[in-house]
């Protein structure tokens, strides 16, 4: 972690921003776990206004360590810490949005200190290697089924829910699923 010389007038903004935030409610569920989280746009909506007040910002950046998340305050002070982006396939774009994604979540969730709803200390999503539910295909726009499913949720036959069932969706394909 980064700071600059001074962070006494980030302290005290920090301090207020902890005064107006309250908690940030889980608004998604975890297609694999069935748990809830919350999205990165819910995060970013909830504290956005909190941070203008007093002065305060976040930039997130990737760079070649993973992820910079910095919380900057009007006055030039700031605090920056690099997390890692862990993604399986590098080479596939999907999987490296849906990780840096993720690892915004959480670098934001930490730098801030936000109070995330119920915190199970992620034991609902930590299921043991031998009761693993079987991996879902992952449905994405260059899939074959997927035209057939966007047909199918604006049509209103099925629901983003029931599409979850069968196949694995980022937060970004579920919302492109709706869209028309």
């Amino acid at each position: 972690m980064k700071t600059s010389e001074s962070i006494k007038e980030i302290a005290v903004a920090l301090h207020k921003f902890h005064g107006l935030m309250g908690k940030v409610g889980k608004d998604a569920v975890n297609p694999h776990f069935k748990n809830k989280y919350a999205s990165l746009s819910n995060i970013i909506e909830a504290t956005t206004p909190h941070l203008n007040a007093v002065g305060l910002s976040i930039i997130q950046l990737p760079c070649e360590s993973g992820l910079e998340t910095m919380l900057l305050h009007t006055s030039g002070e700031y605090i920056s810490s690099v997390s890692l982006t862990p993604c399986k396939d590098a080479s596939n774009p999907q999987a490296l949005g849906s990780a840096l994604t993720y690892a915004r979540r959480y670098a934001l969730g930490a730098v801030l200190s936000l109070n995330i709803d119920e915190d199970d200390d992620a034991q609902r999503a930590t299921v043991a290697p031998a009761a693993q539910p079987k991996a879902k295909a992952e449905l994405t726009p260059s899939h074959p089924k997927w035209e057939a499913a966007k047909k199918a949720v604006s049509e209103g036959t099925t629901t983003v829910a029931d599409i979850e069932k069968a196949y694995l969706l980022t937060d970004v394909n579920a919302q492109l699923l709706t869209n028309k």
